[in-house]
């Protein structure tokens, strides 16, 4: 398996390269010194039982800067300030880290930045098709931001694509109390410009909490994604399965912090997605997602999401969108489905 990773690789360093995105947003230019960032303010409204969801908010407030320093070398920074997210209302530092980009065929990154892991991860804030990420994808990548470095090459031309890091494995801006890393990469095969396979993993180990255990607590990601763009047309899929020992993550996502649990389990999650590129500016589009939360359960924790939507392009930098999400459990179905409608500026 090594191996295979490395002639991958290895094939991938002799490629072009063009911007990645390790932050969740790209500048409009990479001349000077650049701010930019995007607003996405919106409105929920929930179906649930007591469920008191019926509110406005910004669901992401972003402002960043990146710019060159000759030679070789380029920084990029990002703070969140949405008081909805991490930490109530106050901002807090997001993305930060320097680029090293003298080999066009491998550039280096050190800082914090996502986790190379995934296509719905990997795919920026303000380029989501649906409001939101799949709950599967939210809960198995976490942590979704972390501290490390990472080699990545290859570009959207290229038949190949990558990103591979060593990162600490504690989240955001969390300091790494042991000596373990977490090894985090994605390949991507592109034989034509209308499509694309690829592939995701993630092996990682922490010391556990458990004052009583001596073994380290393991965590192993595996994924993978396909995307399909032809005639208008635009089909994402993507699976991951998940194996935790000792202790797992739940919760998270974009903003939020994940709980840690006691105990081991093994779960995987996959979702589809269609849209259409519709003249006037608009998209309808359809996402069906499913996560079972503990296999050794069977179908008990199987939930099932569709998400039916539109979004309307005012401009290439302002979008509405407007999602109703269908929520279904395989134990017993409750009323928990969401109404939500965003209007997103970029800068």
């Amino acid at each position: 398996m090594l191996r295979k990773i490395l002639v991958i690789l290895t094939a991938a360093f002799f490629m072009g390269y063009n911007a990645q995105a390790q932050g969740c947003a790209e500048p409009a230019s990479d001349e000077g010194v650049n701010v930019f960032g995007y607003l996405q303010a919106q409105y929920d409204y929930g179906f649930a039982e007591g469920d008191n969801t019926n509110t406005f908010g910004f669901n992401r407030s972003r402002i960043g800067v990146m710019g060159v320093i000759p030679y070789d070398f380029s920084y990029y920074v990002m703070i969140e300030a949405s008081p909805f997210k991490k930490d109530g209302p106050k901002a807090y530092l997001l993305d930060a880290f320097v680029t090293y980009s003298r080999y066009s065929f491998a550039k280096v990154s050190l800082g914090s930045f996502k986790s190379p892991f995934g296509q719905e991860l990997s795919t920026p804030c303000h380029a989501l098709h649906t409001i939101n990420r799949s709950k599967f994808v939210n809960e198995l990548t976490a942590p979704d931001r972390d501290m490390g470095l990472m080699i990545l090459g290859g570009s959207d031309t290229t038949l190949l694509k990558y990103s591979f890091a060593v990162m600490n494995g504690t989240g955001l801006l969390v300091k790494d109390s042991d000596k373990y890393k977490d090894l985090v990469g994605r390949v991507l095969v592109q034989p034509n410009d209308w499509m694309h396979v690829g592939g995701s993993f993630r092996f990682g180990k922490a010391t556990s909490q458990d004052e009583t255990v001596t073994e380290p607590d393991e965590r192993t990601r595996l994924g993978a994604e396909f995307e399909i763009e032809k005639f208008g047309f635009l089909v994402q899929g993507e699976y991951i399965w998940a194996e935790d020992k000792g202790s797992y993550l739940v919760g998270g996502g974009c903003g939020g912090d994940p709980e840690l649990v006691q105990g081991s389990v093994k779960r995987e999650g996959l979702s589809i997605m269609a849209l259409y590129n519709l003249t006037y500016n608009l998209q309808p589009v359809i996402k069906y997602e499913n996560y079972n939360s503990d296999i050794s359960l069977g179908n008990n924790n199987m939930e099932h999401v569709t998400t039916i939507g539109v979004n309307y392009f005012f401009n290439e930098w302002t979008r509405l969108q407007v999602n109703y999400e269908y929520k279904a459990e395989w134990y017993g179905e409750i009323p928990n489905d969401m109404i939500m409608v965003q209007l997103q500026v970029r800068f």
